[in-house]
Order: C-alpha cells, then structure tokens, then sequence
C-alpha cells in the first residue's frame, strides 16, 4: 500500500443488495484488498461485469465501471484494454454470465489472450433468477426450478479453459480470504488473460454447495505444485467431489493480444489517438 493511502479507497456508498451471508461479500473484500497491496488507485481501473448478482459487484467498489448485458462482459473488457493498455482491467461475473451466456466470448478470449483479469462467482446456481441450475450445477442436483434433479452434465470451467489455451488457471474459494487476496493479485498481474473461478455459497437458492460444503472439501495446492505442467493441471482441474483442490493450477507466459499486433506496440496507444478533451467536450454537447 503506498504511503498515505486509505484502507477505505476502494468503499463506494452504495447500498449492497446482496443476501446476508453471500459469498460475494468475501470477494468484495478481497478484490478490495488485492488492489490496495497492488498499490493500485481507483482511477487506474476499470470493472466490467454483465448481469447477475456477481456483476453487481462493480457497483460497490470506488472505480470506472461498464455494466453491460447478460453474458457480453468480455467484449467492452478487451476493448477497453486494446485501446488503453494502462488500465487495470478486471472482469466479475457469474457462472451463469460467463459459462452460459456468455460462454463463446469466453472461449474466444482465452484464444485472444488480451491482458486481463476474469473473476467467476461461481456458486453453482442461477441466484437472480431464484434459483435453476446453471452450467456448474453438480447431475442430479435438486433445484427450486429442476425438482427431479438437474439433467444436464455440469461444465468443468478449469478444463475448458485449459483445453481453449488459457494462459493463466486458478480456482479460489470465499472462506479462504488470505489465499483468494493472493490469487486475485497473481492473476491481476499477470500479463494475459487470467481466470479465476471462485467458490462461493449462495445461501438462499442453492442449499447443498453451502460453505461447510465446500469448506469441508477444498484443499489448497501445495507450493511444490508445478504451475507450468499442462498434463498435471488437466489431471487436477478433473479432481472434483470429495477433495476439491484450490491454487494457481496452470500459467505460463505467452504473447497478449496487443503483443501480436504491430500498429498496436509500435504506435501510441489508441485511447490517445482517437480521444481527446475537445473530443470530449463535443461529444457532451451532442447529448444535451
């Protein structure tokens, strides 16, 4: 944290309307936090999220923010970063948002490895719908709108980004706050896409994947774990069940998006080419 700088930085005044008891609130705080040992100011970054409760998240923390449709984060997101390669770009979305939704923009951009973060509040349910299945729910999972059980096979995250070519693979969990705060950190300063999908409980709609659940289950990678092993990493992304294990299950560095291009490193960034506070100033007329 640099000198001066305020523990409540990041605090927005606007008023959560999460469920008491969320997992989302341990990731509020965590993204809080990783951002203040990062050294980072509120103005360096931009929070972009879709719809759900996870996407609510960039409304209660002090930063720019782009809330777009339902599964359609990732494009303003690399857009954004394309252009203005000094922001701090940072993704929250739901399982639902990101899997679902916007589960094509999800494979396309690990490909493209733009440089930025995505966090996936992944509680395995849909909560602002009250409660149907959503691409994480376990077969067979009794839900408020699946009465008979969930039908369809649940989508592994980890091996889909693995097998898409995705530069960076973590899976956090929300009771382990210390350990989520270090992951957001690696992945935020990694230079490429980085996902982080995110254990969670939704208290209020999906009953079996509770915080004891998980906590019961989630194991952390040992600091022996080698990150840069594709076999190994496929091997524990498929570790599901009764030991769930959490860590940075794969990185490695390759070229960004931006690297690729050389319009993009050998000339100004485009956020300097194309906007301007003249430009500015007629764009505000004209929506007068």
């Amino acid at each position: 944290m640099k000198e001066g700088q305020s523990k409540g930085l990041f605090d927005s005044d606007d008023e959560i309307a999460w469920c008491p008891g969320c997992g989302n609130f341990a990731i509020l705080t965590a993204i809080k936090t990783a951002l203040l040992e990062l050294n980072k100011r509120p103005e360096e970054i931009l929070m972009v999220s879709g719809i759900g409760q996870a996407a609510k998240l960039p409304h209660y923390i002090r930063a720019n923010v782009f809330n777009g449709l339902h599964g359609r984060a990732l494009p303003p997101a690399v857009a954004a970063k394309i252009v203005n390669p000094e922001l701090t770009v940072i993704v929250h979305s739901g399982d639902g948002d990101t899997y679902g939704e916007g589960g094509n923009h999800f494979i396309h951009n690990i490909r493209r490895n733009v440089d930025i973060a995505h966090f996936v509040h992944d509680n395995q349910i849909y909560a602002l719908t009250k409660g149907q299945a959503s691409p994480t729910t376990d077969l067979g999972q009794v839900t408020g709108i699946q009465t008979k059980g969930n039908l369809d096979q649940p989508l592994n995250p980890l091996m889909l980004a693995l097998a898409a070519g995705a530069s960076f693979v973590a899976r956090g969990f929300t009771g382990r706050p210390e350990h989520l705060v270090n992951l957001m950190k690696e992945a935020i300063s990694h230079p490429g896409y980085a996902l982080i999908d995110i254990l969670q409980p939704c208290v209020s709609f999906n009953k079996v994947n509770t915080h004891g659940w998980y906590a019961d289950r989630v194991y952390e990678l040992p600091e022996e774990y080698e990150t840069g092993n594709l076999s190994r990493a496929l091997e524990k992304a498929l570790e599901w069940g009764e030991k769930i294990p959490v860590g940075i299950f794969y990185r490695v560095e390759k070229p960004t998006f931006s690297d690729r291009l050389s319009w993009l490193t050998d000339h100004p960034p485009l956020v300097d080419r194309v906007w301007n506070p003249q430009d500015a100033e007629r764009f505000l007329t004209e929506l007068e």
